[in-house]
């Protein structure tokens, strides 16, 4: 591993309150605390040893600023895309779905503090762990279809785990969650209010100094001692929850087009000036054709698979988006709203109708053996 500038070590702020708490920082606020390279390699170290440290009971992840994390580094990216250096962004991103696989599969519980935005691999790095705190201040979001990708980093796992057609909703629109909104269909555990986080960490740190703590009630510990400062929210009257409804007969259709048309249809028959109709519809239409399909898919595949076979699925998925020797949404994404900033994207295909089974079925079949992509290499464990 190449060693990191002491300005790539302060992206991770690294404390030890005692010997059984170690408590991370992601410390970009500038970039909304988005996952460079280095930041990820950092991590992977800090896990690897936490892993095998017998004496860390529990590892306290958040975020500086207001923002806990606003996914990958796309913007560092698109530039190597942008240069030709396709093959430097896949292994970027590999080493991201990796950094997921640890996080999913760690046995060392992780509490994440979620105060601001959790956007994209910044949600999947928390919500893979054990523990999510949300508070007034979170935001949810997973926005990857309007740039010519879809939901990734394990999120399919995640998101076909929520209440009803939810997680299609979320994949395909890239609506956000407000905290209560989290807590209320599970993407978070807990809710505490911002200005009780600080007694929050201290109590934790002092339970875990606890010599009465032992490794098989190590999480109802940690679940309690949170249980002692949470709230439970009330969802606000714009809450999408308050429309579950609507979300599960119009995104538990077959198809993207079915679910446009039950839109479509939804809205004509309102009786009242309901703009989350339109608004949504919006979405939809601003979103790579190609994009909400993939999304779909693989949401729905997430529901019969574990985790890491998610996390490798979705590796391959980004990779053949990635491989940008002609035009790619992706690319194109970047450029609209990243580089140029036109907002107007060329997506190829430009409807959802030249968008064919056979296309999609590609992207998600297995590579051969004389690929030059890869598959994801982790250990394939029990579904989680």
């Amino acid at each position: 591993m190449a060693s990191l500038s002491p300005d790539d070590e302060q992206a991770i702020l690294v404390q030890e309150p005692n010997s059984f708490v170690r408590s991370l920082t992601l410390n970009r606020p500038e970039q909304l605390n988005a996952l460079s390279e280095d930041m990820v390699s950092r991590l992977i170290e800090l896990f690897l040893v936490y892993q095998q440290d017998a004496k860390v009971k529990l590892v306290i992840l958040k975020g500086e600023g207001r923002a806990f994390c606003a996914g990958g580094d796309v913007a560092a990216l698109a530039r190597l895309l942008f240069e030709g250096n396709w093959r430097t962004a896949i292994e970027i991103v590999g080493k991201l779905y990796k950094l997921m696989h640890l996080v999913a599969t760690n046995k060392k519980p992780q509490v994440a503090i979620l105060d601001g935005i959790v956007v994209g691999a910044g949600a999947a790095i928390s919500i893979h762990g054990r523990f999510r705190v949300a508070t007034e201040n979170s935001i949810f979001a997973m926005p990857e279809t309007a740039l010519g990708s879809f939901p990734d980093m394990g999120s399919s796992h995640f998101l076909s785990r929520l209440p009803g057609s939810l997680g299609e909703y979320l994949a395909l629109t890239g609506a956000r969650l407000d905290g209560a909104d989290m807590l209320a269909c599970g993407l978070a555990t807990h809710f505490v209010p911002s200005d009780k986080l600080a007694l929050l960490e201290e109590a934790l740190v002092l339970k875990m100094a606890s010599p009465n703590i032992l490794s098989y009630d190590l999480a109802d510990n940690i679940s309690a001692i949170i249980k002692e400062y949470s709230q439970q929210p009330n969802l606000s009257g714009r809450s999408a929850l308050n429309r579950m409804d609507t979300i599960n007969k119009c995104f538990s259709k077959r198809t993207a087009e079915e679910i446009f048309t039950a839109l479509e249809n939804e809205a004509a028959n309102s009786k009242t000036d309901d703009t989350w109709f339109s608004s949504t519809i919006h979405k939809l239409n601003r979103a790579a054709p190609a994009s909400l399909k993939i999304a779909l898919r693989s949401v729905r595949q997430g529901r019969t698979e574990g985790v890491v076979e998610c996390l490798v699925r979705e590796h391959r998925i980004s990779s053949i988006g990635l491989r940008v020797e002609a035009h790619t949404d992706f690319k194109e994404g970047c450029r609209a709203l990243l580089l140029d900033k036109d907002g107007n994207p060329k997506w190829e295909p430009s409807r959802l109708e030249l968008v064919d089974d056979e296309m999609i079925d590609k992207v998600f079949t297995p590579f051969d053996e004389n690929d030059e992509l890869k598959e994801l290499q982790v250990p394939i464990i029990s579904k989680l």
